[in-house]
């Protein structure tokens, strides 16, 4: 397969030529090429981006499922959003559903399922502060012990998807487990967090290298103790991912100031989306001031105000707009904050990518690399995504038509 456009964004240079696509991979850029291709000559060719921090999205979810069929959904809507490859996402829930998560992971990548790969899972807890545990479960948020780290890695029959993991560094027995994650190339990063500016400071050398869900869910910013929100704006050699910009969690200045700070070269956007209409019982958005409630084959979604509505879980189209879409949420920041096409493919494919140690084959347009892409308009609408070579479509839903 061939594909044109003037615009296809590498690593170094915007380039006007030719993509050549075999068995799932970039075989080769032409800037010339005489037979048929498919064109999408005005339209920005990015390399796919990767959502590192996502739990669940529209109608499926790996953190209220724990299930390979939420996995299955997932890769196959998340092509809709822009997203081309992810972490699947756990919770601070206990051992056994962990545990149990971390199985049907296995499955769900040892079946091979068709769209967004699945690359592994980002364990978000459960060695997370409660202070600043968020929507997460107090009961399950537990001090780092190297004898669970140990037992949940070994749950891993593909050790590989053991990519990530969220921990409070303040916390008694952290430097056991970061120093564990370390020497397994387990990146982690620091969230939900009470940690001091010197403790972050003292505990980099232990392989430490980022933020989980920037501002939010960890101690603020004061002019004599830069707590982990000054750490992350201070540290170069550290990476500040974001959650999606909805403006709420995070407000658009926020971010501004963070992206003046560490540019496009130490940010990671992701959504941490939940998949909000998967849920198994009744899930609290303080900060939508929403209630979600499974109620029988559907679920109600009851505002603060008094106010309801029942929407179908299995409904892509019902649901789809329930949480910020990753399409959406970089559309949202590029309204808000100056960035050029080569801004945009860092924060979403290729820091990601490096992050998490597979930029190998992701994370950038190169020959040998997966052909993965998104492709969008100069308004950032989405017109296309190729996941390992396949155009990636469902009628007209991939635009939101």
């Amino acid at each position: 397969m061939i594909i044109y456009s003037k615009h296809i964004i590498l690593e170094q240079e915007e380039f006007d030529g030719f993509l050549e696509i075999e068995d799932g991979k970039v075989k080769a850029l032409h800037e010339e090429f005489d037979g048929s291709y498919e064109d999408f000559s005005d339209f920005v060719v990015l390399p796919g981006f990767i959502d590192i921090h996502i739990h669940g999205w529209a109608t499926g979810s790996f953190w209220f499922e724990k299930s390979a069929g939420a996995l299955k959904e997932m890769s196959r809507t998340l092509p809709y959003a822009g997203v081309t490859s992810y972490l699947a996402a756990s919770g601070a829930d206990t051992l056994p559903e962990i545990k149990r998560s971390i199985e049907a992971a296995d499955e769900a990548y040892e079946a091979g399922y068709a769209g967004a790969e699945m690359l592994g899972v980002h364990l978000e807890g459960p060695f997370i502060n409660p202070q600043y545990r968020g929507m997460q479960r107090e009961e399950c948020c537990i001090l780092p012990s190297l004898n669970v780290m140990e037992e949940l890695y070994n749950t891993f029959r593909n050790k590989e998807l053991c990519r990530y993991m969220t921990i409070a560094v303040e916390l008694e027995g952290a430097r056991e487990v970061l120093e564990f994650c370390k020497s397994h190339r387990i990146q982690t990063s620091i969230g939900h967090s009470a940690a001091t500016f010197d403790q972050i400071k003292e505990i980099k050398d232990a392989g430490v290298g980022g933020f989980t869900h920037t501002f939010s869910g960890m101690r603020g910013f004061h002019h004599r103790e830069l707590g982990v929100a000054g750490a992350a704006l201070y540290f170069d050699d550290m990476m500040c991912e974001f959650a999606k910009q909805t403006g709420m969690t995070v407000s658009h200045e926020a971010f501004d100031i963070a992206y003046r700070i560490k540019g496009s070269g130490r940010i990671i956007m992701t959504t941490d989306c939940s998949g909000l209409a998967q849920t198994q019982t009744e899930f609290d958005h303080y900060v939508r001031k929403i209630k979600f409630i499974k109620d029988g084959d559907k679920v109600r979604i009851a505002h603060y105000d008094g106010r309801e509505e029942w929407i179908d879980p299995r409904d892509y189209h019902a649901v789809k707009d329930v949480e910020l879409s990753y399409i959406g949420s970089i559309q949202n920041m590029a309204r808000h904050t100056r960035v050029d096409w080569f801004d945009i493919m860092r924060m979403t494919s290729l820091n990601p990518a490096r992050y998490i140690h597979l930029d190998d084959r992701k994370g950038s347009i190169a020959p040998g690399k997966d052909a993965d892409f998104t492709i969008v308009d100069e308004d950032l609408n989405l017109v296309s995504v190729f996941c390992r070579g396949k155009e990636m479509r469902e009628g007209d839903e991939m635009c939101g038509k």
